[in-house]
């Protein structure tokens, strides 16, 4: 299979702007690591030939299918950070290497191993934003008498949590995360499986577990608004807009009015008031609370 498809990419591994090429192939019958295709063939590129971050082509050979990805480095970053492209990160950890620019994926495979703290905390960051929204939202429906779509949320907002445990402990979350987090840290666990095979009923169970969320919540946040609470450090006030704008904040800026009031409520900021040209009307800004 691999002969067949080394005419896709020989001729890019000539070209400068490649830095990787990367092959995983199908190893059970259902696979949607794969696309449910044969083989994957994932190249990694600086920059996009004709302004595509990522472009993908379906080939049939006689013995099966492949999937061809082109992909741009910035591009495969932001599906590292954030998580959205899960089959990815499977693919760069586990695929086999057929081209190697200067060990580029053999620098990539480290860099996710060791998990740099910078890049660690922006993701704790990013998961307790997704965490916050998921919990409010849950709670919100629940109160509302909507109890399979609070469950969902609710779901959702232990994935998350789960997530962030991983990430606090040094490892990369990887798409079996609940393996992970069973051994890390089994009272996580323990509040997934009885939200899912919880004897009660789905009310009381939710309910239960809106409880333990809060505490998770209280408990984690010093540690999720890390990120967060070190850009606002920089400054001794902010304006709201100023930090939606802030560039290590765009990745989760969608939440930041529910996270800096969780803030707020938690007492690690507090607001300001300055004068508009209007009476009794003020800008609202934000600042550490000493």
């Amino acid at each position: 299979m691999e002969d067949i498809l080394r005419p896709l990419y020989q001729e890019r591994a000539s070209n400068e702007n490649t830095l990787g090429v990367l092959f995983v192939e199908k190893n059970k019958p259902f696979s949607p690591g794969t696309d449910h295709f044969d083989c994957i063939l994932l190249i990694i590129v600086k920059e996009s030939d004709q302004d595509q971050s990522w472009m993908i082509k379906h080939y049939e050979f006689e013995s099966g299918s492949a999937a061809l990805h082109v992909v741009t480095e910035d591009l495969l970053n932001s599906w590292l950070m954030l998580g959205s492209n899960r089959r990815a990160v499977d693919w760069v950890m586990n695929g086999k290497v057929l081209f190697n620019r200067n060990e580029y994926i053999t620098r990539l495979r480290d860099r996710l191993h060791e998990f740099p703290a910078d890049e660690r905390t922006h993701k704790i960051g990013l998961e307790f934003a997704k965490l916050l929204r998921r919990y409010n939202d849950g709670k919100e429906l629940f109160h509302s008498g909507h109890y399979l779509d609070a469950f969902n949320n609710i779901m959702h907002a232990l994935h998350h949590l789960a997530r962030l445990s991983v990430i606090e402990h040094g490892y990369y979350p990887e798409v079996t995360v609940w393996n992970q987090v069973k051994i890390i840290q089994p009272e996580i666990f323990k509040l997934y499986e009885e939200l899912v095979t919880g004897e009660e009923s789905i009310d009381k169970r939710i309910e239960l577990l809106l409880l333990a969320s809060e505490f998770s919540l209280s408990s984690k946040t010093k540690l999720g608004a890390n990120h967060l609470l070190g850009i606002i450090k920089q400054k001794d006030e902010w304006a709201y807009h100023e930090l939606m704008e802030h560039s290590e904040v765009q990745d989760y800026a969608i939440d930041l009015p529910m996270i800096l009031n969780h803030l707020k409520d938690k007492g690690y900021i507090k607001t300001v008031k300055r004068e508009t040209k209007s009476k009794n009307l003020y800008h609202r800004y934000y600042s550490i609370k000493e």
